[in-house]
């Protein structure tokens, strides 16, 4: 199985594309920064944020059953999925029940991580991903990129291309403008046609038994308003317990993720509308497995707004497929070496630990110290393989003992300055190949130090 490494080398062949891909992620979180500057009470909404998680998540069984009571108050009907599989095999049955062979989906990295639009369509049910970036890879089968924008890895003009071969647009079309028109109009006909809508979750309401959807492209409000049945897919994590803590994490979640006030759209749904039918499926997937985990389980307070993923040095020049995951970047190396730590031990040691991601998160995940946890608790399962494992145990021994340390400093020092620059990236393995080295000083701090201090 390819490694994180591997996979961000393949990225990296195309230059120019890493470099705009670098270039463009930055601009959003040059965005943020000037979104979060502009609210005084900013760092006291983070605080506010982080601390109703933590509530949630120290009481979520009691929060659920409450929004379960107050949703079928309402009229909604509430399933529990214990895993993807439950999850999938419930959507198809209410499909199903309903002779419903079209459905329009919008917001749900959820489905994604559940592999429904697969599971479907092997069952002869057309699905649409309706947000315009998801619809984009969608048509080029490809997962998102990135759970913000899941085609930022595509450049305008092979997205003209794709239209021009799937849609039948104009051939050389780029024009961004031009280019939304043809989706728009391919999409409204997907809408029109559409026996049902499917939705993920913002943020869910214990309170109350409803949930918000944010999005800036209004699809689903489409998607929800013209089917007649309304399915929902969310993660026990989205619960907040009341509606006053709403505004806090809807005044956070569009200015990390986009530097905007607020999404375009925020809608509320309490119950189906008139004439209609609206489920909630409520889906585990090892949420309860990370929450029970004292070491990780601060990750579930994240809000998916992908601004760890925007100002993530590593992330940004290796391209979210070198991940593999359905959620990539710093969260993503924490979320999924629970769900399958051999598939995913690359992750965490592909951070560099320069905490950038804790710095941008709205509800304060101590991101790098859960990164350095995984890489402990991964070295110890035996999944960190054994050369690394043998470099840490030689480092470990020769930094317990200062004398010896010194000397191999010393050594190490002389050598790597006589070494031509290829043969030091060569030596430094996968992880040098594509930085570049600094220069070795002449003399080690501890040197220096005794020398400053003796004079």
């Amino acid at each position: 199985m390819s490694t994180h490494a591997e996979r961000a080398t393949a990225f990296l062949a195309n230059e120019s594309r890493a470099q705009w891909h670098d270039e463009s992620l930055w601009f959003v979180r040059e965005k943020r920064d000037r979104a979060s500057r502009a609210l005084p009470e900013w760092e006291a909404l983070r605080a506010s944020a982080a601390a109703i998680k933590a509530h949630t998540l120290d009481h979520l069984g009691a929060y659920l059953e409450q929004f379960e009571q107050e949703a079928t108050k309402r009229g909604a009907h509430v399933h529990w999925a214990r895993d993807a599989a439950e999850h999938n095999h419930i959507v198809e049955t209410i499909l199903a029940d309903h002779g419903v062979r079209k459905l329009v989906k919008s917001k749900s990295m959820l489905t994604e991580e559940c592999g429904l639009n697969a599971h479907l369509e092997a069952r002869g049910i057309e699905v649409t991903d309706t947000d315009l970036g998801e619809r984009i890879v969608q048509m080029r089968r490809e997962p998102p990129s990135h759970i913000i924008f899941p085609a930022i890895h595509l450049k305008r003009g092979e997205i003209g291309a794709l239209f021009h071969d799937q849609l039948g647009s104009p051939a050389g079309l780029d024009d961004p403008t031009a280019l939304t028109e043809v989706a728009r109009g391919h999409l409204r006909e997907r809408f029109l046609a559409a026996e049902a809508g499917l939705t993920g979750v913002n943020f869910a309401v214990a309170e109350t038994g409803g949930f918000v959807v944010c999005t800036n492209e209004g699809n689903a409000d489409l998607g929800t308003a013209l089917p007649p049945l309304h399915i929902a897919s969310m993660g026990l994590e989205k619960l907040v317990p009341r509606i006053e803590h709403l505004p806090v994490f809807l005044r956070l979640l569009a200015r990390s993720a986009t530097g905007q006030a607020i999404t375009a759209y925020t809608s509320h749904f309490h119950g189906p509308r008139p004439g209609g039918e609206l489920h909630i499926v409520l889906v585990d997937n090892g949420r309860s497995r990370l929450r029970a985990n004292p070491v990780h389980r601060r990750s579930l307070s994240c809000i998916r707004c992908g601004a760890c993923m925007n100002t993530c040095p590593v992330y940004r020049r290796s391209g979210g497929y070198s991940y593999a995951a359905t959620v990539p970047g710093p969260i993503g190396s924490i979320l999924e070496p629970a769900r399958d730590p051999g598939r995913h031990a690359s992750l965490p040691f592909a951070c560099s630990l320069c905490g950038s991601c804790a710095d941008v998160c709205p509800v304060r995940i101590d991101l790098p110290q859960q990164l350095l946890a995984w890489r402990g608790e991964l070295t110890r399962r035996g999944h960190a393989g054994w050369s690394k494992r043998a470099l840490f145990r030689g480092a470990g021994f020769v930094l317990a003992r200062p004398r010896l340390t010194d000397a191999v400093a010393s050594l190490g020092r002389r050598i790597a300055r006589t070494l031509p620059d290829a043969w030091a990236t060569r030596l430094a393995g996968s992880w040098g190949r594509e930085r570049a080295l600094p220069a070795f000083p002449e003399r080690s701090f501890r040197s220096e130090w005794r020398n400053r201090r003796g004079r």
